[in-house]
């Protein structure tokens, strides 16, 4: 016996509702610290969730489900987040499988008390030509921020920003112009570490920042947004 219209409208609905489901667990999958199963079953959810919409959005289109076409549209609302997370993505492909950004590549800033949280499985902090070469290419505009304020006007910043933009502060030196963080992921919880140091030169002083993501080869330019964010939180406040 064949399926009613009914019964095909009800059942992709009914899918989009489990995928959706899926997406939560790979969450918390990740969070549990099991973050390679977890992407793929983000990854995998992600992609069914995406063909299931295209599907109800077929069947809409049909003039056999003409009458029932808002009740398929809104069935297919739990498809949405998937299919645009896999779409997010998938944009990121546009950046380079890279994990480490600096914006001195010469001569990096170091990494001090972070040393103590990473774990054993964490990325090696080592900067390799390659990296060098792939961040140069994908992001020339991450460069050494020069100031006119003072050191201690800098230092003193640089530490308010790092803290209004959510950051957990592990290290403070002063002495040595030394400011390290972790910041958390909202949705995964990953944990990235950041090391800010602040120099004094003729003009003024100097800001570097280092952004590392302690698993995955790629960080779909996360470190190269979080580095822009508060460089232009750091502007906006020094000229304020």
């Amino acid at each position: 016996m064949s399926e009613t219209p009914s019964a095909w409208i009800r059942w992709p609905g009914y899918i989009a509702w489990f995928f959706l489901a899926t997406l939560a667990i790979s969450v918390l999958v990740v969070r549990s610290g099991n973050w390679q199963q977890g992407l793929l079953l983000y990854a995998i959810a992600g992609l069914l969730s995406a063909l299931v919409l295209a599907f109800m959005a077929v069947q809409s289109l049909l003039p056999r489900w003409r009458g029932e076409r808002m009740t398929i549209l809104k069935r297919a609302l739990p498809a949405l987040p998937g299919a645009a997370l896999l779409v997010m993505a998938t944009q990121a492909r546009d950046v380079p499988p890279i994990h480490d950004i600096a914006t001195d590549l010469v001569d990096p800033p170091v990494f001090e008390e972070v040393l103590r949280l990473r774990g054993d499985n964490s990325n090696p902090l080592e900067l390799t030509e390659e990296v060098i070469e792939q961040q140069l290419a994908a992001y020339p505009d991450l460069q050494t921020l020069e100031s006119p304020r003072s050191y201690a006007s800098s230092y003193n910043l640089a530490l308010t920003t790092a803290r209004d933009l959510g950051w957990e502060i592990v290290r403070e030196d002063a002495n040595a112009g030394y400011i390290e963080a972790v910041d958390t992921t909202a949705i995964m919880q990953f944990k990235d570490d950041v090391v800010i140091r602040v120099q004094t030169n003729a003009e003024g002083s100097l800001l570097d920042l280092r952004s590392v993501s302690r698993v995955g080869v790629s960080d779909l330019g996360a470190n190269a947004k979080r580095i822009r964010s508060f460089m232009a939180a750091f502007k906006a406040s020094a000229e304020g």
